[in-house]
């Protein structure tokens, strides 16, 4: 089949496992709403990266980055959608506890199933970066001349598959931890440093060139 995969399960590694927006969601919403809610975003995050998987196999993402104003689009819209995150982390942080005595965040203690779901995914399909990622990163473990849309699709979903399991593990020890972190001082500051980190992200992937 003619693909390197213990290069591309060594890169895919190291890109997994660096913190981002996704990494800062999935910790938010666990602490916001349990590990149902962080296995969720991650379960939404993978599912954004597997419509990127289609979308490049098919050869659509190269056509999203080679069109300025659609690339521009979705970038801003990705990048809005961050800061709209980050500023509902920012204001849960700094609210009173008193001022919403039956909640502790900006999502509700047991909240709906689909809204950490559909977060993940709108994260993740409103960075246009991923159609760089993946439109670059997958066909330089693939031999010359085999570039298939089953070769493509096949490294996409195990990409897919590792950050899905990368996800659910930070989901998994925050929410055993829990107990802890959702002490109203402690959360408050990480609700504030998610929130931060999420506007940040959104401000530089509204900024960034490609």
């Amino acid at each position: 089949m003619g693909v390197n995969l213990a290069a591309f399960l060594g890169v895919s590694i190291l890109v997994i496992v660096t913190p981002g927006q996704d990494t800062a969601l999935t910790i938010r919403n666990t602490l916001v709403g349990g590990r149902r809610s962080g296995v969720l975003t991650a379960a939404g995050v993978a599912s954004g990266q597997f419509v990127w998987t289609v979308a490049t196999s098919a050869g659509l993402a190269a056509l999203i980055v080679a069109s300025e104003p659609v690339f521009t689009a979705l970038k801003l819209a990705g990048a809005a959608y961050l800061i709209f995150l980050g500023a509902q982390a920012l204001y849960a942080a700094l609210r009173r506890q008193g001022e919403h005595p039956r909640a502790t965040s900006v999502l509700p203690l047991r909240p709906r199933r689909l809204t950490a779901y559909r977060q993940g995914v709108l994260s993740n399909l409103g960075n246009p970066k991923m159609a760089v990622f993946f439109s670059s990163l997958l066909p330089q473990f693939i031999a010359p001349g085999q570039a298939s849309f089953e070769t493509l699709l096949m490294l996409g979903l195990l990409f897919n598959a590792m950050t899905l399991t990368w996800l659910t593990g930070y989901a998994l020890v925050v929410a055993r931890v829990g107990d802890v972190l959702r002490r109203d001082r402690v959360r408050r500051s990480i609700e504030a440093v998610t929130g931060l980190v999420l506007v940040g992200l959104g401000l530089r992937l509204a900024t960034e060139r490609r």
